[in-house]
């Protein structure tokens, strides 16, 4: 089936695409496509901003809907595992061009990797995930349902990249080509980081995140500017009592940009000194 094809077939009521005896015929088809990275579950328009393709995000709704609990012998973690029937892990051949570092990763089939990605044990790649040429993915590092990870992107250890699977309009987390993302870091509910942007360890973005930037005096939220460098930093509490105690809220904080001549770790060095 066709993009095209598969587009008409699940943007139906779910009822309906449930229902009809071509169901499985089409999963097996999207699945196949989503891992060519011929269809993906958010696109880049012309302008730049990013947007969810909501039938993917329904079609793939409907297979955990379909789904069975089955047993599946002899998983990543070595032991058996249980899970939906629709979504077992995906397996890779040689010529798929992906470095599976061994030791317990594991993708769920209808994601896409693409060639020169290194997988570092253990990590993880749910279901209609993108990730880009030559990304690395780190130990402990997650890369949630419909998350988009562009090229040569650095995934650090602890690294967690969030599902957003619901609603299906709902525009997943996307990081763009080149950026760098510190150990430990968080980018969820949909938040978008931009290109060759360097997220130090620890920082954490979510939807409410306001992202104070130094270098312009203005805020983001759900996004981090092209070559941003961002900190975990803090701002004072409101009440007289929490600043009494001497207590501070963590936030993220903007405190320089690259420029064409910084990679991202000399950035990020320079930042942090």
């Amino acid at each position: 089936m066709s993009p095209e094809e598969l587009a008409a077939f699940f943007e139906r009521a779910p009822e309906a695409v449930l229902a009809d005896p071509g169901w499985e015929r089409a999963h097996e088809a999207l699945l196949d496509l989503l891992e060519s990275g011929r269809v993906r579950a958010a696109e880049r328009r012309a302008d730049g901003t990013w947007v969810a393709v909501p039938w993917v995000k329904q079609a793939i709704l409907a297979g955990f809907r379909r789904g069975k609990i089955v047993e599946y012998p002899g998983a990543a973690s070595g032991g058996p595992a249980y899970d939906k029937s629709t979504f077992p892990l995906r397996r890779f051949a040689l010529d798929d061009g992906v470095r599976l570092v061994p030791g317990g990763s594991a993708v769920r089939r209808g994601a896409h990797l693409a060639l020169g990605v290194v997988m570092l044990p253990p990590a993880y790649v749910n279901v209609g995930a993108s990730v880009g040429e030559a990304t690395m993915i780190d130990s402990h590092a997650l890369v949630g349902s419909c998350a988009q990870v562009g090229a040569r992107v650095h995934l650090s250890a602890g690294a967690q990249i969030g599902g957003v699977l619901e609603p299906a309009g709902a525009r997943p987390v996307v990081i763009e080509d080149e950026a760098f993302i510190g150990a430990l870091a968080g980018v969820f509910e949909g938040v978008l980081v931009r290109r060759r942007a360097v997220l130090a360890a620890g920082v954490v973005l979510t939807a409410s995140s306001t992202l104070y930037d130094l270098v312009h005096e203005r805020t983001w939220q759900r996004e981090v500017p092209e070559g941003a460098v961002v900190v975990p930093g803090t701002r004072p509490a409101s009440s007289a009592w929490v600043r009494a105690q001497g207590l501070a809220l963590a936030t993220p904080l903007i405190v320089k940009y690259r420029d064409a001549r910084t990679d991202a770790a000399t950035a990020l060095e320079e930042a942090l000194r």
